[in-house]
């Protein structure tokens, strides 16, 4: 027979949601930590700087446990937190790129409810748990792919990670990105482009 203190209760995802949504911190912590390797990942592809990455997976996190009483339920807690980790990512991205004045022209090929407060420091335990997820996924594919990936634009790296690393598809980038459906396909297409010529090895094919 189990020892009953050894066993400890999972609490289904709606209780979850309720409890943090006013102001407990293990449940934020229970509803978070299973989908931190996901949300860091996500974050880590589109900016591809480790550092960077956690900056913008805490202040994710802290927009996560803000938000969370306007959450309805309509989709996964998962779905909602891990497009607010896409939003964040590509604010951060916006930013570097900005202060990057050169970044684009010099490396690329020339182609036409208010919640309660959290502490920061629990955020970035977490933020470092997530990296360390994360390393098991490291390989030298990886890093030349992320290196190529850099030399994107902001636009075309966004689209590529949605549609060939995160598999979104089509329409679901241009509703999020609020871009017409044609100017995705064009930046995918522009991004494969880019990186078969940056990265003759990494070749993807061709979806419609």
């Amino acid at each position: 027979m189990p020892d009953p203190g050894q066993t400890r209760e999972v609490r289904p995802e709606a209780s979850l949601v309720q409890a943090a949504a006013q102001g407990d911190p293990v449940a934020f912590e229970a509803l978070v930590r299973p989908h931190l390797g996901m949300l860091f990942r996500v974050i880590d592809r589109i900016l591809g700087n480790e550092a960077e990455s956690q900056d913008a997976l805490q202040d994710a996190l802290l927009t996560i446990h803000r938000e969370l009483p306007g959450f309805q339920g309509a989709s996964k807690f998962s779905t909602w937190a891990y497009r607010i980790c896409v939003n964040q990512a590509l604010m951060a991205r916006r930013k570097r790129v900005r202060r990057r004045e050169d970044a684009i022209e010099g490396l690329m090929p020339h182609f036409q409810g208010e919640g309660h407060q959290m502490s920061e420091d629990t955020v970035l335990d977490w933020s470092v748990e997530a990296e360390a997820l994360m390393k098991v996924e490291r390989s030298e594919l990886k890093a030349k792919v992320r290196a190529g990936l850099d030399r994107l634009s902001d636009d075309q790296r966004a689209v590529f990670v949605l549609r060939d690393l995160e598999g979104w598809n089509t329409d679901e980038i241009a509703r999020h990105l609020g871009i017409p459906r044609e100017l995705v396909r064009q930046r995918v297409h522009r991004a494969r482009l880019a990186l078969r010529a940056l990265l003759p090895e990494f070749s993807p094919p061709e979806r419609r």
